[in-house]
Formats: C-alpha cells, sequence, structure tokens
C-alpha cells in the first residue's frame, strides 16, 4: 500500500514505526500534551468559549455592558433581577445572544467535519467547503427554497419551511460529496487530485445555484440569497440554535464513537481491514455525519469556509492526532473561532455589517497555501 507522508504525518499518531504490507510508514509526532495536561486544556477551553460567548454578546454597534447582559440574562432566566428597557432586552434575547450561539455550534459542526474527512479522505486539504459539500448543501438548500413548492422562505423560521431548506441541503451535500467520490474512483486521492476536484465539484453546484436563483426568484429574494450564500450568523434565532444544538452534539457523538476507526482509517482502507474495522459501513456513516453537519449549518447561516481546515490542523499541534481527543478539542477550539471571526465581521466595518464567510475566507486561504507547501505540491 502506498501512503502520503505529508498527510501519515500529520493525521496519525503511533509512537513508532509501523509496516503496512512490508513497507515501513514514516515515524509520526506524537501529542504535544500528555492526559493530565489535555484535559486542563479542555477545561481551559470550555471557560475560554463562554468567555467568548459572553463577550461576543456585547459586541456591536449598540454597546451592550457586563452589567446589561447579566441583567438580561437574570430576567429571562428568572432570578429576580430588574429587565432592561424592551429594546435593549430584545437586542441581546433575541438578536445577539442566538446569534453568537450559533456561530459557537456551526464552528464546532464545521471543525469536527473538517476533522472527519481529513482522516476519512486521507487527505490533510479536506474540509466541507473545499470539497464541493457546502456548495452541494448550498444548491440543495436554495432549490428548496425558490422552486414552486409549499414551503415558505424561511431559512432559519419554524415549520415546514426549514424542515425542507435542511433537507434540501441534506440532499444536495450527499449527492455532491458522492459526485466527489465517483470522479475520484479511478484516479485516487492523492492531495492535488482531491482538491482540485472539489473545485471542480463547488463549481459545478455554484453554477447549478445560480441558474435556480437566476431562473426562479424575484430580485429581492435573490439579492438576500446571494448575500447568505456568503456566510451570515444574522438570520440565527433561537429556533434554529434549538435544532442546532440538538443535531452538534449527536454528530459530534457519532464522531467520537467511531474514533479508533477514524485513527485505523487515516492509514488507509486495508490497514483498517486488517484492524477489524468495517470500512465501506464505517466511512459511509461518517460520510452521513458529516453531510447531516454541514446540511444544517448552511441551511441555517449558509457556506462559511476554511473553518473545518484551519481548526483540526492547529489544534493537532496542541493535543497529537489521537482523533478521541482531537475531535472534542477540535469542536471547542471550532466554537471559539467563528465566535471571534463573527464578531470581527460585525465591528471590523461598522456599521456595515461583511459576511462571516469573507472573513474565514481571507484567514483560510493562506492557511491552505501553506500546507500545499510544506507537502511539497506547491
Amino acid at each position: 500500500m502506498s501512503a502520503d507522508p505529508g498527510t501519515v504525518d500529520l493525521l496519525l499518531p503511533p509512537a513508532r514505526d509501523v509496516r503496512v504490507d512490508g513497507a515501513p510508514s514514516p515515524p509520526v509526532r506524537a501529542g504535544r500534551a500528555g492526559g493530565p495536561a489535555r484535559a486542563g486544556l479542555f477545561l481551559a477551553g470550555v471557560l475560554v468559549l463562554a468567555v467568548s460567548v459572553a463577550a461576543g454578546t456585547r459586541i456591536g454597534a449598540a454597546d451592550v455592558g457586563w452589567t446589561d447582559l447579566g441583567r438580561v440574562l437574570g430576567a429571562r432566566l428568572g432570578l429576580g433581577t430588574e429587565p432592561l428597557p424592551p429594546l435593549l432586552d430584545s437586542l441581546v434575547w433575541d438578536l445577539r445572544l442566538p446569534r453568537v450561539l450559533m456561530a459557537a455550534l456551526v464552528g464546532a459542526s464545521l471543525a469536527v467535519c473538517g476533522t472527519v474527512l481529513q482522516a476519512v479522505t486521507r487527505n490533510a486539504l479536506a474540509d466541507p467547503y473545499l470539497l464541493g459539500v457546502s456548495s452541494g448543501a448550498s444548491a440543495g438548500a436554495v432549490t428548496a427554497a425558490v422552486l414552486p413548492l409549499p414551503l415558505p422562505l424561511a431559512l432559519a423560521g419554524p415549520g415546514a419551511g426549514a424542515l425542507g431548506v435542511t433537507g434540501g441541503a441534506l440532499v444536495g451535500a450527499l449527492l455532491s460529496f458522492g459526485l466527489l467520490l465517483a470522479l475520484l474512483r479511478r484516479t485516487g486521492l492523492d492531495s492535488v487530485r482531491i482538491a482540485l476536484t472539489g473545485v471542480v465539484v463547488g463549481q459545478l453546484f455554484t453554477a447549478l445555484t445560480s441558474l435556480v436563483l437566476m431562473a426562479s426568484a424575484d430580485a429581492d429574494t435573490t439579492r438576500a440569497l446571494t448575500h447568505w450564500l456568503l456566510g451570515s450568523m444574522a438570520p440565527a434565532r433561537w429556533d434554529a440554535v434549538a435544532v442546532c444544538a440538538l443535531v452538534t452534539p449527536l454528530g459530534l457523538a457519532a464522531a467520537w464513537l467511531c474514533a479508533n476507526a477514524l485513527d485505523g482509517l487515516a492509514f488507509g482502507a486495508d490497514t483498517a481491514a486488517s484492524l477489524g474495522i468495517g470500512v465501506r459501513r464505517t466511512r459511509m456513516l461518517l460520510l452521513v455525519v458529516t453531510a447531516v453537519l454541514t446540511s444544517v449549518a448552511v441551511a441555517t447561516v449558509g457556506a462559511i469556509g476554511f473553518v473545518g481546515l484551519i481548526v483540526p490542523h492547529g489544534v493537532r499541534l496542541l493535543v497529537g492526532p489521537l482523533h478521541r481527543v482531537l475531535l472534542p478539542h477540535a469542536a471547542l477550539a471550532g466554537a471559539v473561532f467563528l465566535v471571534w471571526t463573527d464578531a470581527l465581521a460585525r465591528i471590523a466595518f461598522a456599521p456595515r455589517e461583511i459576511p462571516v464567510g469573507v472573513i474565514t475566507a481571507l484567514l483560510g486561504v493562506p492557511l491552505f497555501l501553506l500546507v500545499l507547501r510544506r507537502k511539497g505540491e506547491l
């Protein structure tokens, strides 16, 4: 079996050389932190996330102090604190807090998706955006929202509209990933091929999205959806947060239960099978999990790229590549990263807000090139 040394070096955790089909694989860097240190790092991450959510709720065009935030939470949670004036209370509770919580949930989802896809495809450049999965989900969501179906245009609203859009996003994500795997079936999964094929698949579904918009949507709908497709937390409301709060932990739990299988799959299908892993079944399960997580995120806030590329690489440097440790830390780091990225998107050009997907792309493209250069393919 041939192995991509750069990818194996990034993803796999053995403490000594391992022979696969008679060929020695390159030694792999061990995790940077031991068990107690990793537990402390995780608790610190939880604390940083809590502080980030509170700070992100305060940040915006209108000033909200720590005392104001405490009063809103106390009044809403029935702690007997004096409520704020209705306008300020609604700003914090109905707009900012669900937006920040949505950023945390979506960031965690995308980071987990990137971590899983990098192991399943054995490619350090894999994430839902680069592989075209986000574009497929966007095409499915837009199709469900725009075509004359008995569904209201409510990207983050309650009822059949939200379910229809999320279902359309899931179908689109699965179709795009299936097409990617079909195109790579004969050529293999090396870094350049999978990146280029992912770009092609993404462009195809982006073109289909534009075709649906131009052919079926009116001017106002086209303008709103075009802005949404760039990735924005502005549509986030409590009902959408509730859906993501249900799906994200379930997706993370499913991926974490497959942590040992992910460690084996990162060495390749033959090695995983020799370890007793049901390769086909496990791959299908993990691909469905990533498609569901991506679809729920895209159906709510649009396509946000590069989170699944940036976060896993940074977290591996801190905790090592074992997936039972890597996945929960990546989820925390992705949540913190997107909370602060969304805050930057709100204040960078205040009072005008820019889509958070623009910020993540500006940060992600240099890292994408850095990873390519490190692997000797640029």
